[in-house]
């Protein structure tokens, strides 16, 4: 259960950030209100996770996935640069992420 609810963190922030880039600087409603939205949504199941898991291994897992998903949605629906060095970078976060799943004692 502990890994659901880190899944559903790590969506639900991904979703706020990717509002917050659609707010254009809180300058539009509706993507202002859904960053508050989800991002509140978001540290409420990050915290039940962490009940359940590492405290150390849910925020590294959340942190480190919701950033390398909001990457991948900056090049797919932004266009933002794919470059070496980024697409290495979020190469290492995924290895990262899987080596602290493997090390957990929740695992």
């Amino acid at each position: 259960m502990g890994w659901i609810l880190l899944v559903a963190a790590i969506v639900l922030e991904v979703v706020g950030t990717t509002n917050m880039k659609l707010s254009e600087g809180f300058s539009k409603l509706v993507p202002s209100v859904l960053v508050l939205f989800f991002y509140a949504l978001s540290i409420v199941a990050l915290t039940f996770a962490v009940n359940r898991l590492d405290v150390s291994v849910a925020y590294a897992v959340w942190s480190g996935m919701g950033t390398a998903l909001v990457a991948m949605i900056g090049i797919w629906f932004f266009q933002e640069s794919l470059t070496t060095t980024k697409l290495i970078a979020l190469g290492l976060i995924i290895v990262g992420v899987a080596m602290l799943h493997l090390t957990s004692e929740s695992h």
